[in-house]
């Protein structure tokens, strides 16, 4: 663990921006039909706040100007999942808003967005994002998972004394990318869904990585288990994200050590424009954060440090991976200059929708929730089969007595 230091000289607080991001409401979320009288960890293993808590009630606003007080799950999530891996190694969590039931007979449900979040960072980190693309599309559900090694999913392996040269967990991708595949099945199953709904995979970072390698893992498989319609990799390509990794140690090393609360976690992350979104960095920061002894009161629940090992597999390949997957695919940056040479050549060649967001940092979808939900429900619009109008066969139009 690192030792204790000081947080960085930061910029001068930009109140307007703040302001800018904080003048709506935070997004309330319908409450389950199912929900019980109290808040608990069901025999399924499912998380539902109690409404004698009014936590889905309609918020009067977010306070304007400095406010860091963190937001609860609640705000945005239906609910939370504690699913354990049949073979008890792994008890994978996730937040969950569930997608429109089939409106008829013969018909799909409603598509369910899956977020895969970056190195470090948890399922909250869509949580905003998730809200304001069930605004733009009503029907839409919102999967939200933390990895092994993040957040609340826990593993036997799960240890304090994880270090760079010994990590105590597998994050290798090809790992992740089956945690994301069993999560997904074990969903299923946990909500009695007779099939996974239409999918679309949103990666962020380490993320995109994941969601490249399962669309590239099925593709091989010829698997028909997951209707997955595309998937959308956020603001990591292969060949920035090796360049970057040279210079990763020196930034954790910028990093506080911890916390002496949450409100400061936040207000480091926003007055750092970390996360540019103050609102979604209310929501999200808590999560990256445990309490515990020491110096801090809160410090890092993921040890990045621990992680690299990993960090050279993770992003290697990638483009080829991104570009060779099944489905639609798009590709979120916040600056074309991120792009490498086999990226470009399958942007001339239509491979992929490109989108750019120069006003982003790099967590975009935590920065720019409203533009990046709009994008992304788009790109879901245009991969959706169930839209298509398909024309009348020739032996109908004959049989309606029509000349062809």
């Amino acid at each position: 663990m690192h030792s204790a230091v000081a947080a960085p000289a930061l910029p001068e607080f930009n109140e307007l921006d703040e302001d800018r991001y904080s003048s709506g409401c935070i997004p309330n979320t319908p409450q389950d039909d199912d929900s019980s009288s109290a808040s608990s960890v069901s025999s399924t293993g499912t998380v539902i706040p109690s409404p004698g808590r009014a936590l889905f009630a309609r918020p009067q606003g977010v306070p304007r100007g400095r406010s860091f007080e963190p937001i609860p799950w609640t705000t945005y999530f239906e609910r939370e999942l504690f699913l354990p891996a049949p073979d008890g190694s792994i008890t994978y969590h996730a937040y969950l808003s569930s997608p429109a039931p089939p409106a008829g007979l013969g018909k799909p449900p409603g598509p369910l967005f899956v977020t895969h979040h970056g190195a470090g960072s948890s399922g909250l980190s869509f949580a905003v994002l998730g809200a304001e693309i069930r605004k733009r599309l009503p029907s839409a559900g919102i999967l939200s998972l933390d990895a092994r090694g993040h957040g609340l999913t826990t593993t036997t392996t799960t240890s304090s004394s994880s270090t760079a040269s010994h990590p105590a967990e597998d994050l290798t991708l090809p790992t992740l990318a089956a945690d994301l595949a069993a999560l997904l099945a074990l969903t299923k199953a946990h909500m009695h869904w007779p099939a996974l709904p239409p999918l679309i995979l949103v990666g962020h970072s380490l993320g995109g990585a994941v969601v490249a390698e399962l669309a590239n893992t099925l593709s091989a498989r010829a698997s028909t288990a997951m209707d997955l319609l595309g998937y959308a990799v956020l603001d990591v390509v292969e060949g920035s994200a090796l360049d970057a990794l040279q210079s990763m140690t020196a930034y954790l090393a910028t990093r506080p050590a911890g916390f002496a609360s949450l409100r400061d976690a936040v207000e480091w992350h926003v007055r750092s424009r970390t996360v540019r979104n103050g609102v979604s960095a209310r929501v999200s920061v808590p999560g990256l954060l445990v309490e515990g002894g020491g110096a801090w009161r809160w410090r890092w629940r993921t040890e990045l440090a621990a992680t690299q090992p990993f960090w050279e597999g993770w992003f290697r390949g990638l483009s080829g991976k991104f570009l060779g997957g099944r489905g639609g695919k798009m590709l979120l940056l916040a600056g074309t200059d991120r792009l490498d040479t086999e990226l470009m050549i399958g942007q001339m060649q239509g491979k992929y929708a490109l989108q750019v967001f120069p006003e982003a940092g790099h967590f975009i979808h935590e920065d720019l929730p409203e533009k990046t939900a709009t994008v992304l429900v788009d790109f879901y619009r245009r991969n959706d089969r169930s839209a298509l109008v398909l024309p009348p066969k020739v032996s109908e139009l004959l049989a309606q007595g029509k000349r062809v």
